[in-house]
């Protein structure tokens, strides 16, 4: 993880989650993307300077999406890959300390957002097969 003095983070929200995705309602899945920052303390640095994690959402419309075809499934993943690339960007602009690289940090949350996907890709699968 990458850290930020505790001073340049202190105006900074303490908490912003990600890498973990939730679906707020069948049209949405919730891409968390997530990164150390040194504020709300949750470790400490080699040197002992404090560490918080910051997090930044994206929603991802699943809206117009056929998830039962191979086409809609792709397309929400790319969705997915873009919002938690986006999120993370961010996250690095704005704390340009902190960890881990923009490349992982995206990994992790479209990984996590993914578990979301798949449960409604297979949902959408399943409500095809029965019509």
């Amino acid at each position: 993880m990458r850290a930020i003095p505790i001073k340049a983070a202190l105006g900074a929200v303490a908490c912003v989650l990600v890498g973990t995705t939730i679906a707020r309602n069948v049209e949405e899945v919730d891409v968390q993307a997530k990164r150390a920052l040194k504020v709300n303390v949750v470790g400490r640095t080699s040197s002992g300077v404090p560490m918080a994690d910051v997090s930044l959402n994206y929603d991802v419309s699943v809206a117009g999406l056929d998830l039962a075809s191979n086409a809609g499934a792709a397309e929400l993943e790319k969705r997915i890959g873009d919002a938690a690339r986006a999120a993370c960007r961010e996250i690095g602009r704005q704390y340009p300390d902190a960890t881990p690289t923009d490349a992982e940090c995206a990994k992790a949350a479209a990984g996590t957002a993914m578990v979301k996907a798949r449960e409604l890709i297979a949902l959408a699968h399943t409500k095809a097969a029965s019509k």
